[in-house]
């Protein structure tokens, strides 16, 4: 079988990698803390420390997941890229990866990123519309990873990096409004919206839609973030004074607490429109927010590792977003996510 290096092995990076190790492959993991498991199973080559200094000892042209922080993962992707490296990225970043299209090419290296839920999953979905329907007029996205009850507190647990949460917060959303890109404050456009076998949430805008806005042509165009009511209510009055340590505390994940992920994508164009709800609640002890985003990244690395990047995923050396992968490959991701539990629900 192949071998994969995996950068990162929080939450999510660890559930990718036993995705991969379940199906046969080796894995070097590199991240400054490993868990144990992973220093005792012998399919699995472990470096613990710096990354960047591990990179840099890597052999050329090795199928890498980059699923470390976003403030990290930006900073490695040139230096991946001058390996020769096929990349499946996961960092959420502010900064655009295709400014490295050149570097890419000129290496013979593919770089897939937003490879998760939403941004990842979604951005399929709108394709899949664009595909079916032609321009379209309107998307909307909705997704969120939440207890399934609300609580006296934050009523939210972070299942992967807080900073990357606290960008959300913090960093403008860029949408789409009658054919015009417009760059609104983060967590605008707060309202309730119902939420299927949970009640009232709420949603707000944030920086999710990303590469759709350049690649897929829509007339309006939004992402929302949901979480329970009361959760910004706090952050606008003690959040945004918090240190990121005590966030961390406060937003721990609680692997014993029921929660659940729901994206909601919506698209229309004339008279025709699409509803997909994609929902899990975890299962067998791994959290729901890390299937949904950890099942999309494993399956696209699987991809890399079994048929590689052009003839697995339709993929020429470049940067490439999750729409720009072939429909077969959209096709085989959804149907492993669906295989392993996750639901698909179309209207």
């Amino acid at each position: 079988m192949g071998h994969a290096v995996a950068l990162g092995s929080g939450l999510v990076g660890r559930f990718v990698i036993e995705r991969l190790l379940e199906a046969g492959h080796e894995v070097t993991v590199i991240d400054l803390h490993i868990p144990d498991a992973f220093h005792a199973n012998p399919r699995v080559h472990v470096r613990e420390g710096d990354a960047m200094a591990h990179i840099a000892t890597l052999e050329p042209n090795q199928i890498v997941v980059n699923m470390l922080p976003g403030r990290i993962g930006d900073m490695v992707r040139p230096v991946l890229l001058k390996a020769g490296h096929q990349i499946v990225d996961l960092a959420f970043t502010a900064e655009d990866p295709h400014q490295h299209e050149g570097l890419a090419v000129a290496n013979n290296s593919v770089l897939l990123w937003d490879v998760g839920i939403a941004p990842g999953i979604s951005n399929m979905l709108v394709k899949q519309a664009f595909d079916a329907f032609g321009p379209l007029d309107t998307v909307s996205i909705k997704v969120g990873g939440n207890p399934t009850q609300m609580d006296d507190g934050w009523s939210y647990m972070a299942p992967f990096s807080p900073s990357d949460v606290i960008e959300e917060y913090t960093r403008p959303a860029r949408i789409q409004v009658d054919g015009v890109p417009v760059e609104v404050p983060a967590l605008s456009e707060r309202h309730a919206i119902e939420v299927e076998g949970y009640g009232t949430m709420e949603a707000f805008l944030t920086d999710g839609l990303r590469s759709v806005l350049e690649t897929i042509p829509c007339a309006t165009m939004k992402e929302y973030t949901v979480r329970w009511p009361g959760h910004i209510d706090k952050w606008l009055a003690e959040g945004q004074s918090m240190d990121e340590t005590a966030l961390l505390e406060a937003w721990t994940f609680d692997e014993e607490r029921p929660e659940f992920t729901w994206l909601e994508v919506m698209a229309a164009a004339g008279d025709a429109s699409r509803r997909t709800v994609v929902h899990d609640a975890g299962l067998n002890g791994d959290g729901s927010m890390a299937r949904t985003t950890g099942l999309v990244t494993a399956a696209c690395t699987m991809l890399f590792l079994e048929h590689g990047p052009l003839d697995g995923c339709g993929l020429a050396p470049g940067i490439h977003p999750p729409e720009g992968l072939s429909s077969e490959a959209m096709s085989h991701i959804m149907t492993y996510m669906q295989d392993e539990g996750v639901r698909f629900v179309q209207s």
